[in-house]
């Protein structure tokens, strides 16, 4: 079965021919996507608009000739030169020539690229780590299954064995006589010499010939086509939960930060899974479950017990996410500053109830923009979760100070790796 497209591409653009330079241009756009994410707030990050690569990215391969071969050229419209003349080389100028100064440059190719490509190219090496255990959950439609055969479809889902066995079984029951027994008939009317004999193996053809036309070979009855129906595809379940600390020590630029990196992680979420549950855990020395809404949106202030989300994430768990049933996931924001003397209960809840249920657990530390050479002292938390790791938790660690910063350390907290955990950094 062939299916010819006919829509119109959008703009009168050829939708065939951009995507297929999307694709042979892929590493050139993914590092132009990348660039152009971290320049840009995060509410215009995602929206697609224009990038650019360099022009050599965008060249058709075609075959040369090597050095030496006899090449002719025909110009048309040629006033000033004869056959055997030496063409000057041109002036170096235009796209390709340096300009004032010294030294080779190369313009920029620019196009827009839709919402959906933006998306699709920036989430493309992204995923949850290790999403493959528990049991699984049924998924939307995503394939065809064998379903054994019907009376009607398109020529091309016949079943040609199929026919052929129920037209054999059809002739059988009938009892529609064979090509071999006409044949012998026809040999011996062919060498028998009574005339009567004759006569009576003439009426018997006859009456074979007509039984045949009366049973066909194949009948429309006899015919069986494909059957498929839909199945849908088991997937892993999971569930993201997201713990931000709003503590009176977390400042406005510190709150950003966390809630761009939220904001970027619910949108990757959202994107590239169909069965990811988000919880959303704020904590100050109390922790709420709450929605999105109030996630992003709602003030709060006061003191800081990190134990108090942990212990909240673990009591959801223990409700509603059995480990045997799901994939569990973790993002952790915060500052680092912790009460004196919560380490240690949230130490105990880490090692005990938190990292043994799950999959992967980030810690992003939002940090105040810092223009000093020398590195900040580490905060509890870090110096607590960077003990963690070096004895196998399955956690990774990053800092950032600037909104540039949310892009790059995402991709490195959520990239495709092969059963590598990232390090701290």
């Amino acid at each position: 079965m062939h299916i010819v497209d006919r829509r119109l591409n959008p703009n009168s653009k050829s939708l065939e021919n951009r995507q297929r330079f999307l694709r042979r241009a892929k590493a050139q756009v993914q590092e132009a996507v990348r660039n152009a994410s971290s320049s840009r707030d995060l509410g215009d990050a995602l929206e697609g608009g224009e990038v650019s690569i360099p022009s050599g990215g965008v060249r058709e391969p075609r075959f040369r000739t090597t050095p030496g071969d006899v090449q002719d050229h025909i110009l048309p419209g040629n006033k000033t030169f004869s056959e055997g003349d030496i063409l000057p080389r041109p002036d170096q100028g235009g796209g390709r020539g340096g300009g004032a100064g010294n030294g080779d440059g190369e313009d920029a190719f620019r196009f827009v690229l839709t919402r959906e490509e933006f998306l699709e190219i920036f989430l493309d090496d992204l995923e949850l780590p290790d999403m493959a255990k528990r049991k699984l959950a049924s998924a939307e439609r995503e394939g065809l299954r064998r379903a054994g055969y019907q009376t009607s479809g398109s020529p091309t889902s016949m079943s040609i064995t199929r026919t052929m066995q129920l037209a054999m079984v059809r002739r059988t029951a009938l009892r529609r006589p064979s090509q071999s027994s006409l044949a012998d008939l026809e040999q011996a009317l062919a060498d028998c010499a009574d005339e009567d004999r004759r006569t009576a193996l003439r009426a018997e053809i006859e009456a074979m010939q007509t039984r045949m036309k009366r049973i066909p070979f194949i009948d429309p009855i006899d015919v069986r086509y494909r059957h498929f129906e839909v199945e849908p595809k088991p997937v892993a379940r999971a569930v993201m939960f997201c713990l931000m600390d709003v503590s009176g020590s977390m400042t406005e630029h510190m709150k950003d930060l966390a809630k761009r990196f939220y904001l970027l992680l619910y949108v990757f979420l959202t994107r590239r899974y169909k069965t990811v549950d988000v919880v959303f855990i704020r904590h100050t020395d109390k922790a709420e479950e709450v929605d999105e809404e109030t996630f992003f949106r709602s003030p709060a202030s006061g003191g800081t017990l990190v134990s108090s989300a942990l212990a909240a994430m673990s009591k959801i768990v223990a409700e509603r996410y059995p480990p045997a049933d799901w994939n569990i996931y973790a993002a952790q924001a915060s500052d680092g500053d912790n009460a004196h003397g919560d380490n240690q209960l949230a130490a105990q809840l880490l090692t005990e109830s938190v990292l043994p249920v799950s999959q992967y657990f980030a810690y992003l530390e939002v940090g105040a923009t810092s223009h000093m050479r020398q590195p900040m002292p580490d905060s509890p938390l870090w110096t607590l979760y960077e003990r963690l790791q070096s004895e196998g938790a399955p956690l990774s660690m990053r800092r950032v100070e600037d909104r540039n910063e949310i892009f790059p350390v995402f991709r490195e907290l959520f990239k495709k790796r092969d059963g590598q955990r990232v390090g701290a950094k």
